[in-house]
């Protein structure tokens, strides 16, 4: 039985579709968030509505995923796909149908929750217009980003005012780790209400296989050793460091090695050109007979890979948390990831699994070294991460904060509402 009814929410997420397949073009954690989110806040008795862009003609307007939360496809531009960087002149389209559905369905959304800095301007353009308040989470700062790459994307500049205007306007930030709050704080702005809510995972899902289990429904050999990667085909994933780490003698030498890569590719499309140059570094080292290209998986199947893994690798240029992290600790397999953002508070170096400095293959070589040759030590991280997820980071509990900072929003709109303006 569900609670009593709290009240409407809307989740906005332009381009993060939560109803689409994860491991698509520019699909990823913040896809999940927004749905895991969405549904275990209409557990807790929200009606949770998910505004995102609807970017296929063929694509339902309205997906239902549970009785008390839905994806609702508004309609911005043209119905097809449009890479990130180029959405941002349909974000006045995307107000506009939102304020549409409002009159549409006699709805009102008294509290909204942005997700990224194209949805914080809708959310902000909404604040302007109706008596509301606005949560946002960033996934990504561009202060933090552009640091990372060598092009600077024309966007840049629009992306940086509009991230500073958030922080010091939205009523409260969700950063999903002490690190992105500090950069928030560093890089983007001192004023600005902030709290700290990390992102979760499905504890019953992922840790529900056991790694002989796993390997027998992928057709993995119990004695081969299994390195995997999971997420986007995108440069800044970092996917080249942990190839070529595999490719060092250290790695090399090991017997029955596995690596498997896990995400989809379109051709054409920037993921598609990052997975061939990954095949081309794959090839140039003679990877290719133990890389194991898995494509597009369903976020159901991915239990399944990360039981049969004995590490999984996150090489993330910079991770503001890292969903993929908590993935695989709660099924139980220890982690290398990139010593960078909140990756750093994700992952407990030499407890949980090993930190390592960004883009430094020798450091990740060495790392997947030391855990493939300890098996008993495998086993003790094995434990610990499980451990640390289930008290730190299921979905259910991400809900009941975000329903404690809901409700305390509320009840300040409503006493706004009644005291009269000076």
């Amino acid at each position: 039985m569900l609670p009593k009814t709290r009240g409407t929410i809307a989740l906005i997420s332009v381009h993060g579709d939560p109803a689409i397949d994860i491991g698509k073009e520019e699909a990823g954690g913040q896809n999940v968030y927004v749905r895991e989110v969405g549904e275990a806040l209409a557990r807790q008795g929200w009606q949770v509505d998910m505004f995102t862009r609807r970017s296929d003609a063929q694509q339902a307007k309205i997906v239902q995923h549970t009785p008390n939360c839905r994806t609702i496809r508004l309609t911005a531009g043209p119905k097809e796909f449009v890479p990130r960087q180029e959405l941002f002149e349909y974000l006045p389209e995307f107000v506009e149908a939102f304020f549409r559905f409002q009159h549409q369905t006699r709805t009102i959304y008294p509290l909204i929750h942005t997700n990224y800095w194209l949805s914080s301007w809708v959310g902000m353009e909404i604040k302007k217009r109706q008596l509301v308040k606005q949560i946002h989470t960033y996934h990504s700062l561009g202060a933090v980003k552009y640091k990372s790459i060598n092009t600077i994307p024309l966007i840049a500049s629009t992306r940086l005012a509009v991230e500073k205007e958030c922080l010091e306007t939205a009523d409260m930030i969700v950063a999903t780790s002490p690190q992105e709050k500090q950069h928030m704080r560093s890089l983007v702005s001192e004023q600005g209400n902030i709290t700290i809510i990390p992102c979760g995972t499905d504890i019953n899902c992922f840790g529900s296989v056991s790694l002989a289990e796993g390997r027998a429904k992928l057709g993995i050999d119990s004695q081969s050793k299994v390195i995997l990667y999971v997420g986007r085909f995108d440069h800044r994933k970092g996917i080249e460091t942990l190839v070529r780490a595999v490719g060092r003698h250290e790695v090399k030498e090991h017997q029955n090695l596995k690596l498997v890569i896990v995400g989809g590719s379109t051709p054409g499309q920037s993921d598609g050109i990052e997975r061939e140059r990954i095949e081309g570094i794959i090839k140039e080292l003679g990877l290719e007979e133990i890389t194991i290209f898995a494509g597009r998986v369903e976020h159901t199947d991915l239990c399944n890979y990360y039981a049969a893994a004995d590490v999984c690798v996150v090489p993330s240029h910079y991770e503001p948390f890292g969903l993929v992290a908590i993935e695989a600790m709660a099924s139980g397999t220890p982690v290398i990831a990139s010593d960078v953002g909140g990756l750093k508070f994700t992952v407990l170096d030499e407890v949980t699994g090993l930190l390592a400095p960004a883009q430094d293959e020798a450091a990740f070589a060495r790392a997947i070294d030391i855990i493939l040759s300890d098996p008993q030590w495998r086993n003790q991280l094995s434990q610990n991460a499980r451990q640390r997820v289930e008290s730190k980071f299921s979905w259910d509990g991400v809900a009941r904060q975000l329903d404690h900072l809901y409700l305390s929003q509320l009840a300040r709109l409503h006493q706004e509402f009644l005291t009269p303006a000076v």
